[in-house]
């Protein structure tokens, strides 16, 4: 009988993570992990935020979901090319399954790729894509303790996204706590609060997304910490 351990998959998707960050260095293309749980409004958040992008980048998006195109349907009606992954049941996506996506892609004449993960806070944050940074898209709904109860996607995202703010009042939602909570995960994301009903905060995000790009694009041994220090 053959045992595969949890880390030596690890390890494997590690390598061919580091492998697509080196395609896309060389590509100068910066490449975003949206992790959040289902219903947060992370493909909201997208068609929201990709009219302000596109002004000044060439964007693509990759889609990951378990079934269906839904999600990507609603992205190329933005008229952005946009790549599906349908999981067949796991609930995050992989270094080989975003390399494999990518390569449908114009990649010579992007600038950014935006990749939705599977709804998901826990596996998606324990496998390296090959990304430059991750953001975490977190909705009033789901209520203000996410972080500190799934604090690894948290304590690495250079950026927090709030989203749904507008219903903040109809919630127990605390803002205030949330931001405690992140501090205390040694969190330094930048955090943008939200609400597709009132139009508001999209071109905060969108903004932050471009600096990244410009800040990372053609920099040797550039990293998310000078990125942020530019902020």
């Amino acid at each position: 009988m053959k045992v595969v351990l949890a880390r030596d998959l690890l390890k494997v998707n590690a390598d061919l993570a580091a492998e697509n960050r080196r395609a896309f260095e060389r590509q100068g293309i910066t490449v975003i992990n949206l992790i959040g749980s289902p219903g947060a409004g992370k493909t909201t958040l997208l068609e929201k935020s990709l009219p302000f992008l596109t002004r000044e980048a060439a964007v693509a998006v990759v889609e990951g979901d378990i079934a269906t195109t839904r999600d990507a349907e609603r992205i190329e009606r933005l008229g952005v090319p946009v790549v599906q992954i349908n999981t067949g049941g796991s609930c995050h996506l992989d270094a080989q399954m975003v390399a494999s996506a990518v390569a449908e892609l114009p990649m010579t004449k992007l600038d950014l790729v935006l990749v939705e993960n599977v709804g998901n806070l826990v596996c998606p944050a324990a496998f390296d894509l090959g990304e430059q940074a991750k953001v975490a898209v977190l909705s009033v709904t789901e209520g203000n303790d996410k972080p500190a109860k799934y604090p690894r996607v948290f304590r690495e995202a250079a950026a927090v996204i709030i989203t749904k703010a507008d219903l903040i009042p109809h919630t127990d939602f605390d803002l205030a706590f949330c931001r405690s909570e992140l501090a205390a995960l040694g969190s330094q994301a930048q955090v943008f609060v939200t609400s597709a009903a009132k139009e508001q905060g999209f071109a905060e995000g969108a903004a932050w997304l471009l600096k990244v790009r410009r800040g990372w694009r053609g920099v040797p041994g550039h990293s998310l910490s000078s990125c942020r220090s530019q902020l």
